[in-house]
């Protein structure tokens, strides 16, 4: 009688094997990285946290929230708003590039903190070029022209030809020495041959209260903080400082619209960016979480309702535009000594 012959039963570790060899045979059928697959499968495991270089309700902090409402759920992943205000939003920032890069603590942060205050803060530490990853663009925020309602100037003409013939006299406030907002105004004094004196303010509260007050002459602020100041009349918007009018404010020119301002052109944007040495197939799926995230009807609406204007082909590289924004800012800086 012939026997059977017997029934080999495959181990745990053969099993193990087999069932890797199928996994890799599975990813390169469907031309997927193993690399990215295995990072997308152990990233998130925690809760993601974003920092904010800003008080809560400010434009930066509008932005992070907006996009983050939507991006969490994309990435799968729990995302802890964390605002770490001061120094323009370098504090901010210094934090982040302190930190593993391991994708549990992101900036979204200004052109401020990564491309402006270094030019000026011997105490910033950090040099955005160097040691942020960038993610990717957000939004970009043209900046406001406004006058105070005791200055008694209603338009741009105005504006130019009063502190013109009174050099010295009249003042001007901004977010900080170094921020976007004071090098959107030393560009006007270069451009236009006008001399003010420049006031730095700690937050909008107080630059809008002095300024409908009759302490400040002239402020550059964010469309977000001058909407509700506009509308009720407390302050005058002169100009805009992109290079065409924003959507959302169409009876307000641009600054090159000026004799003087030809081609005048600076905005602030928004932008998310990790540590350094980020792993790339989780910069990747970063990047393309963001980018899909504007791409969304209601993000996008929401976004141009709080006066930003969402990311063209012209800027979507954050690294060539951080670099391209530094440079323009160091000439600033030469220009308005702001450096001893």
């Amino acid at each position: 009688m012939r026997m059977p012959f017997p029934r080999l039963i495959p181990s745990s570790a053969t099993r193990r094997t087999a069932l890797l060899a199928a996994t890799m045979a599975t990813l390169a059928a469907t031309g997927t990285p193993a690399a990215l697959a295995q990072g997308a499968a152990a990233w998130p495991t925690k809760p993601v946290k974003i920092v904010i270089g800003y008080p809560p309700g400010g434009s930066v902090d509008q932005a992070a929230r907006i996009v983050g409402d939507a991006l969490g759920p994309r990435l799968g992943a729990t995302l802890v708003m964390d605002n770490q205000g001061g120094a323009a939003g370098a504090i901010a920032a210094q934090r982040v590039v302190s930190s593993p890069p391991d994708g549990y603590t992101l900036l979204v942060g200004s052109s401020n903190e990564m491309a402006a205050t270094g030019l000026v803060n011997p105490a910033q530490k950090y040099d955005p070029l160097k040691d942020l990853a960038p993610i990717g663009l957000i939004a970009t925020a043209p900046v406001l022209l406004v006058a105070g309602p005791k200055t008694g100037v209603k338009n741009l003409a105005e504006f130019i030809d009063l502190v013109k013939r009174n050099p010295g006299k009249y003042s001007y406030g901004s977010s900080g020495v170094g921020s976007t907002l004071h090098f959107a105004g030393e560009l006007i004094k270069q451009r236009a041959g006008i001399f003010m004196t420049h006031i730095p303010y700690r937050g909008t509260a107080s630059l809008t209260s002095d300024l409908a007050g009759g302490t400040l002459d002239f402020a550059m602020l964010s469309p977000t903080a001058a909407l509700p100041f506009i509308q009720g009349g407390r302050v005058v918007p002169l100009g805009i400082t992109s290079a065409a009018r924003s959507p959302a404010l169409p009876n307000v020119p641009a600054l090159g619209e000026h004799p003087l301002l030809k081609g005048y052109d600076l905005v602030g944007w928004f932008a998310m960016a990790a540590p350094k040495n980020l792993p790339p197939a989780l910069a990747q799926q970063l990047s393309q979480g963001l980018k899909a995230t504007l791409q969304d009807p209601a993000v996008r609406r929401r976004l141009e309702d709080a006066g930003m204007v969402l990311p063209t082909a012209a800027n979507a590289d954050l690294a060539a535009l951080m670099r391209s924004d530094t440079a323009q800012y160091a000439k600033l800086v030469d220009f308005a000594k702001m450096k001893d």
